[in-house]
């Protein structure tokens, strides 16, 4: 790859990473009910489920995933489930005027297995990666690997993007103790997560 590819990766590969989706509202919605750690869990599960589908796309796997209607139907509607899941809890927790951390101790699942979950659930990753990185693979050189190294570097900026977020957010942790600012937050958080619910349900390959 040359010096002027691998530039043009970066570029595209900082805006992604920054623009906002389901892994930054889930790190943001983790962070704040229960501080940095659990943010930086929430990471740890989205890195993961980032890593399984960088695998899988290096191998070709993912790209016999998103070719199959079927399985990628399947996947998408059990993401999106997921998501919309996740939304309604917020949502409850609104209603009933939570504060953040008696809504944090109500969840279902761990922050690990929430970001997990939320990536291997979603098959337009696997879609993404499919298509994004072999533009970067010159002819002639080891797909697997190159894949591989180009997927870390993305996985590595997005790590290094994540956890400044939740390091932000846990430290507004205060202003959120506040059952007012509380509950508007879950509801902000619940109808995000919902409409990226939808969005992944009537999503294509």
């Amino acid at each position: 790859m040359s010096g002027g590819e691998l530039l043009s990766f970066f570029g595209v590969a900082a805006v992604l990473v920054i623009t906002p989706g389901a892994d930054m509202a889930l790190v943001t919605r983790n962070a704040l009910r229960g501080g940095r750690l659990e943010g930086l869990e929430t990471i740890a599960g989205i890195m993961l489920g980032l890593s399984v589908w960088v695998t899988l796309s290096a191998a070709g796997v993912a790209a016999l995933l998103t070719a199959s209607t079927t399985a990628f139907t399947v996947l998408k509607v059990a993401g999106a489930a997921y998501l919309g899941f996740l939304g309604v809890q917020a949502l409850w927790a609104a209603i009933r005027g939570d504060a953040i951390d008696e809504s944090a101790g109500r969840r279902a699942h761990s922050p690990f297995t929430e970001g997990l979950l939320t990536n291997l659930l979603n098959p337009k990753i696997a879609a993404f990666f499919t298509s994004f990185l072999p533009q970067f693979v010159d002819p002639g050189e080891p797909v697997f690997g190159a894949s591989l190294a180009l997927g870390g570097a993305f996985m590595l900026m997005g790590l290094v993007w994540l956890v400044a977020l939740a390091s932000t957010v846990a430290s507004a942790r205060g202003l959120m103790s506040r059952p007012r600012v509380a509950r508007a937050w879950n509801a902000v958080a619940g109808t995000a997560l919902i409409g990226l619910s939808v969005r992944l349900a009537v999503a294509e390959r």
